[in-house]
């Protein structure tokens, strides 16, 4: 049985930490076979996973979207680094039982997924980061006056700072972001919880300590197959740090996409869903 993004139900458990975690399992939900989770972005919920592309990886595996800790559905406070995100995607990892996982990640979510295999490399089957970067990467630190400059922006335009944040300020930018927006809030029943402001601003913080921190050491603990992706014009977490992951993590797949930004996975989602989808393939 296949279940759609959109039709998933919300459900919650409660790991070891005292965390009780929103999230949701779709696509072939019954399938034995490892499953996909889903690191998501900053200031984002369960809300913010886009069904055009997410649908793509469900119609072959069981994935698994959730909120973080202090997130969205989720209890308790937001961690003060990323590494703390880190230690509680894990706990939510273990409240499920999950011995192996194929790792997708967006944004925020490939910090965090980058100390989850640091902290655990033999959980990750599979490891996909898009619209990301490494520690201590390039303009990392400055993802704060971005997101203020760009929310801004959205203020007086009267529409979603993701407008300007994940897409181009041209044209062909404001159409993909129309319909991503579209895309992303199709949802009407069982919606989740919205980000809270206090850790919007912890999680902000975080990621400036985090691009102020010295390089990991990738190649010693990122041995699984990886597949890197971005925008070729990234304002959020500027393109350059996909080519130097690149370079760092051996063995691993890049795709830049024209045109776009750092929401480049979706704008190209029918492209870059086949991409995604061949590369988490069990055969692969």
């Amino acid at each position: 049985m296949t279940v759609p993004y959109q039709s998933a139900t919300t459900q919650h458990i409660t790991a070891a930490n005292g965390t009780t975690y929103a999230y949701r399992e779709f696509g072939q939900v019954e399938s034995e076979a490892t499953p996909v989770v889903l690191f998501v972005h900053l200031a984002a919920t369960l809300e913010n996973w886009d069904p055009r592309l997410v649908d793509q990886i469900g119609a072959h595996h069981r994935v698994i979207a959730f909120d973080n800790q202090g997130v969205g559905g989720s209890t308790g406070r937001v961690p003060h680094s990323i590494k703390g995100m880190a230690t509680s995607a894990l706990a939510f990892i273990d409240a499920l039982g999950l011995k192996r996982i194929k790792l997708f990640s967006f944004s925020l979510g490939g910090f965090i997924a980058q100390e989850v295999v640091e902290q655990r490399p033999e959980l990750v089957e599979k490891l996909v980061l898009t619209g990301t970067g490494g520690r201590g990467g390039a303009g990392i630190s400055q993802v704060v006056g971005v997101t203020f400059a760009d929310i801004a922006r959205s203020f007086f335009a009267r529409t979603d700072p993701k407008r300007y944040l994940f897409f181009n300020h041209d044209a062909e930018g404001g159409a993909a972001a129309r319909e991503f927006l579209t895309s992303i809030n199709g949802r009407t029943l069982d919606k989740d919880k919205p980000m809270s402001f206090p850790g919007f601003l912890t999680q902000l913080a975080a990621i400036y300590r985090w691009g102020k921190m010295p390089k990991a050491p990738l190649a010693s603990f990122i041995t699984m197959p990886t597949l890197i992706a971005n925008g070729d014009v990234d304002r959020m977490v500027p393109t350059e740090n996909s080519y130097e992951l690149h370079h760092r993590i051996p063995g691993s797949e890049l795709v830049i996409s024209e045109n776009s930004g750092h929401g480049g996975v979706f704008q190209y989602h029918r492209e870059f869903g086949a991409r995604l989808v061949g590369f988490l393939a069990d055969e692969n």
